[in-house]
């Protein structure tokens, strides 16, 4: 909510850029055009026969990516201006019909998603004019019980905290501007109530007028486990041990004197001391907000996007309702100087189980996919649904990062041992599993896996006719068959398309060329093909058609060039934000577009303001030559708002209970 005062000393702002001259957007258009019409040529050539060229890349110099940055720059510009005309201070751009949306609270959320960007991208002007909205608004929600249209209106927190939040916190870590401090501290205050469940673990949504919440009893992993990054930054600000005391919910002792025992048990180790067994310690998507625990066992008939789950089984997914609470595993370990070794244990565990058990081959082009899994906990059976999401495809830099920042070849030097993966049997397969993925090297096994699968992510641009990749699609999968191995004199029974079934008989065969699902790939586009055979080709279908200007595909792209420093990452990217501009620019900003496989494209009319916190974001630092952002020095939340790595002081391990 915002001021009378302050909407008419905006207004008068706004009115001037509407009516500013377009000569110099007509003029980046016009230097742009023939660099975009040609690279599409070249990428969509292929559209006359089924199968395309294997990719070749050009080595550019350092000047024409700098340019590249700086159109990525002009993009941000054009996207966050239409914003500003048409519908700030709200929510977000509807950019075909020029109007506006208040989807996050009526906050202005686009503002508070794109203040780190503006400051990465020295946007001075824009900055200051998001400096002033910020001030003003107002972080409430109408508390009118006579007025139906303002009944039952709640902030949803996972994503007020993300966005609004870790934007603050961001923004304030990069221009050290107290404002944002002190608003991000209101923020998390207003917000608080958000926890009064039995086990201290956040609600769906909370009123911060009335202080009322709202959400089912039974929550999803990613909306309750994507705060400690965030409030973990806060504590360390502000030295309130009331920050620290809510991330700790889900993975530290409460060292707390003012919590009584029953506080204190609820608020211990949430992540510790759940059962893990049927999941080989990576955490289920379902638990109960009662209990603090697994909802396997709770399982009534609940139908997802995918198929109904029957009672007593655990779902796990590294896409939709799982996804950054995984990223957070790590994140939070590296934020914290790497001294959170519980963090650290159940990212091993977790990252175990999806090598071992998620990742999967396609049988014709050998596409290295992830995906979600249904476990039976009394026969241990696990059944994989082989769909793949766009949302999976942040992964790749996950793993990358984690091979990056993490000595996985030797991790016997942070005294991390296999006891320390499970030496009771707490987490089922993880201990037999790990065993099995110390046969190689693992930092190389997990830098395979997350080159592997961010080719896929790729690819799945490069198939389509816009360039531009689906949100989900659902693979192949490889049929069961005997084979002979002479070398040991017996039949083997392959998997359906496992990974590391397939590794396995590459390490048997001396370890040979290319790694399985890490070969180049060639494009498969748009011929004369019916449906049928271009799936076929494929070793996919599409599942959602729409490209939502989702982030995770150039996320990836963006850490794997930083730490292989391979040309292919940003030639890819660069392919990628060209098909962006081609096909999803309007006249005042960009437009998820609602079919992939088809031109011309048909959009939809909005502009999620992840894609100017992220997709841009991202893209920009792919391009820069020096990056401000050292992996080394920074973690991004899962809105890709930067924080710093810190250490705590003695004085903050006291106050906080730290070991």
């Amino acid at each position: 909510m915002r001021s009378a005062a302050f909407d008419d000393m905006y207004n008068r702002h706004v009115a001037a850029i509407r009516h500013r001259p377009l000569f110099r957007n007509l003029l980046y258009a016009t230097l742009f055009f023939s660099c975009i019409y040609l690279l599409n040529l070249t990428a969509r050539s292929s559209g006359s026969t089924s199968s395309g060229s294997i990719e070749k890349f050009v080595i550019r110099p350092p000047q024409a990516w700098e340019e590249t940055a700086a159109q990525v720059r002009r993009a941000f510009l054009h996207a966050y201006h239409g914003y500003e005309r048409y519908a700030a201070p709200h929510d977000e751009l509807l950019p075909l019909t020029d109007n506006m949306s208040d989807t996050f609270n009526g906050w202005g959320v686009t503002v508070f998603d794109s203040l780190d960007t503006m400051l990465i991208m020295d946007l001075k002007n824009e900055y200051a004019r998001a400096v002033e909205i910020v001030k003003h608004i107002e972080f409430s929600l109408p508390d009118n019980p006579s007025d139906r249209r303002e009944q039952g209106r709640y902030a949803p927190y996972f994503e007020t905290v993300i966005r609004y939040l870790g934007g603050l916190l961001s923004a304030y870590a990069l221009s050290k501007n107290q404002l944002f401090l002190d608003r991000a501290d209101e923020l998390a205050v207003k917000l608080d109530p958000v926890f009064n469940t039995t086990s201290g673990l956040a609600s769906f949504g909370v009123n911060p007028t009335n202080q009322a919440i709202s959400g089912p009893d039974i929550g999803i992993l990613a909306e309750f486990a994507s705060l400690q990054l965030e409030y973990i930054y806060l504590a360390k600000l502000t030295g309130k041990s009331e920050h620290f005391q809510r991330a700790r919910t889900l993975a530290f002792e409460s060292g707390d004197p003012n919590l009584t025992t029953f506080q204190a048990q609820t608020l211990s180790k949430v992540f510790g001391n759940a059962d893990l067994r049927a999941t080989g310690g990576m955490l289920p998507i379902k638990w109960n907000l009662t209990t603090g625990r697994t909802h396997n066992s709770l399982f009534s008939k609940i139908v997802d996007s995918r198929r109904s789950l029957t009672p007593g089984l655990a779902h796990v997914s590294v896409g939709a309702y799982a996804d950054s609470a995984h990223e957070y595993l790590l994140k939070q370990y590296l934020m914290t100087a790497k001294t959170d070794r519980e963090s650290l244990k159940m990212y091993l565990r977790t990252t175990t189980h999806i090598i071992s058990n998620l990742l999967y081959l396609s049988p014709t082009r050998r596409l290295l996919y992830v995906t979600d899994e249904i476990i039976d906990p009394k026969s241990g059976k696990s059944s994989p649904s082989h769909v793949f999401e766009h949302l999976s495809c942040f992964l790749p830099g996950l793993l990358a990062l984690g091979a990056h920042t993490l000595p996985l070849d030797d991790l016997e030097s942070i005294g991390i041992t296999l006891d320390d993966i499970d030496s009771s049997g707490m987490f089922g397969s993880a201990r037999k599993n790990h065993e099995t993925l110390k046969g190689y090297n693992l930092k190389k096994l997990h830098l395979w896996a997350a080159e592997g699968i961010a080719q896929t992510c790729y690819m799945t641009y490069a198939d389509q006719p816009t360039g531009l990749g689906p949100d989900e699609m659902i693979f192949k999968a490889v049929k069961t068959k005997k084979t002979w191995d002479a070398t040991v004199s017996q039949w083997r029974v392959s998997s359906n398309g496992l990974w590391m079934d397939a590794m396995e008989s590459w390490k048997r065969s001396g370890s040979r060329g290319t790694p399985p699902g890490l070969e180049n790939k060639k494009p498969v586009v748009h011929n004369k093909q019916t449906y049928s055979d271009l799936e076929e080709e494929r070793d996919y279908e599409l599942k959602r058609f729409a490209y939502l200007l989702r982030p995770e595909t150039v996320e990836s792209l963006y850490i794997l060039w930083r730490v292989t420093g391979d040309i292919k990452w940003r030639e890819r990217g660069w392919r990628i934000f060209a098909a962006i501009e081609t096909h999803a620019k309007t006249s005042s900003g960009y437009a998820s577009v609602r079919t992939v496989d088809l031109l011309p494209a048909r959009l939809k009319d909005d502009q999620p303001s992840y894609f100017l916190a992220e997709t841009l974001k991202y893209l920009y630092l792919l391009f820069i030559d020096e990056d401000p952002i050292s992996l080394d020095k920074w973690v991004f939340n899962t809105e890709a708002h930067p924080l710093p790595i810190f250490e705590w002081t003695s004085r903050e391990r006291e106050l906080f209970g730290i070991p």
